[in-house]
């Protein structure tokens, strides 16, 4: 173990020191310059087993997740090899938000505004006139700093974020840390802390696109499971109503596994923090994704936003129906929802999110 911060997770605050320089090792790779000249890099976890995943402190991002498949390793999430495309994609129409952290809130907000303890808070419109996934720079568009490194067995790497107050129209300066562990077990492991100056409003979630046949492959050709048995009803601009829809005969119940939808971009209630709450499975692979959370949503898209030109990684084209998100997280807009699961962060208090991804073989 190497420690490259002192790494500190306060009960009410949670203290960030920033990294000027990082040096160049076996698990720590130069990935890119940002415009302005800032380092970024890639941090590579192996697992005895053989199992490898590649994360950027641009974003907290996950650029490659490669699992042992009939003696080769085989990429099952989309990304880029370089840092220039990560940048590029988010002046596409629409941004795919290939493996990144998403926040301060994923998903919509109506109306780009919410009041807390009586005080409306106007945030970006980046999404007809709706705030999308924090808005246009949210946490997927920041460079994280480095808190903490660990080799050897279940190997870690945790980065941490200062949001300042109002960043995109929230409130409070906000603190965020995020463990990334691969376990032995094949599983990735992702635990979020937060804290906050002022009372606010969070919902972090984890974007990348999986697909269990390579990041080459179609993900239509996989099956999808989840243990939900209603979704969130949402409008012609996909906010949430505030009703549920019953998936009892809908074509969007997936308690027993069938083919993944094309397109589907919603919101299914879960509740269980112990069992599976969602899977991917191919049978071509021979490869199965478990999904675990404490959340109370797992929303899945399979939608892309590749608008037909996006050169992924090893040279790839990339289209609409090349990987499946499993986005953990609370409801989208719950801060305009008295009903919803609280999304409120008090000032004092520590937000906390885990969810894991477990890889295993369908022998």
């Amino acid at each position: 173990m190497f420690l490259l911060l002192d790494f500190i997770f306060g009960k009410n605050y949670m203290e960030i020191k920033h990294i000027s320089h990082l040096n160049e090792s076996d698990n720590c790779k130069l990935f890119g310059l940002m415009p302005n000249k800032e380092e970024i890099y890639s941090f590579e976890l192996v697992n005895k087993k053989g199992m490898k995943v590649q994360i950027i402190n641009y974003g907290a991002t996950v650029t490659s997740i490669q699992i042992p498949v009939n003696g080769k390793l085989t990429d099952v999430v989309l990304g880029f090899d370089n840092l220039e495309s990560y940048l590029e994609s988010y002046n596409l129409p629409s941004a795919p938000y290939f493996g990144t952290t998403v926040g301060r809130y994923a998903g919509r907000i109506h109306k780009a505004s919410f009041t807390l303890n009586d005080i409306e808070f106007k945030l970006d419109e980046n999404n007809n006139g709706n705030t999308l996934h924090g808005g246009d720079m949210g946490f997927g568009r920041k460079i994280w700093n480095v808190a903490n490194v660990i080799s050897g067995e279940n190997p870690s790497v945790t980065f941490s974020l200062l949001s300042e107050h109002l960043d995109e129209g929230f409130p409070g300066e906000m603190t965020v840390y995020l463990t990334y562990t691969l376990t032995e077990e094949n599983e990735l492991k992702l635990e979020y802390k937060a804290s906050a100056t002022e009372d606010t409003v969070i919902n972090l979630t984890h974007h990348s696109y999986f697909n269990l046949d390579g990041h080459d492959g179609n993900v239509l050709e996989q099956q999808m499971f989840i243990k939900s048995a209603k979704m969130l009803e949402t409008n012609t601009d996909n906010i949430p109503t505030g009703n549920y829809t019953d998936l009892a005969n809908h074509d969007f119940d997936f308690r027993n596994p069938k083919n993944c939808p094309f397109p589907i971009d919603n919101s299914f209630v879960v509740n269980s923090k112990t069992e599976i709450v969602a899977q991917l499975i191919s049978l071509k692979n021979n490869l199965r994704m478990n999904v675990y959370t404490d959340q109370p949503s797992v929303h899945i898209y399979v939608g892309g936003n590749c608008f037909g030109k996006l050169k992924g990684k090893e040279n790839v084209d990339y289209n609409a129906q090349s990987g499946i998100c499993f986005e953990t997280q609370n409801f989208p807009d719950a801060p305009n929802h008295a009903h919803f699961p609280n999304a409120v962060l008090k000032k004092g208090e520590e937000y906390t999110q885990k969810t894991l991804y477990k890889f295993e073989s369908l022998d």
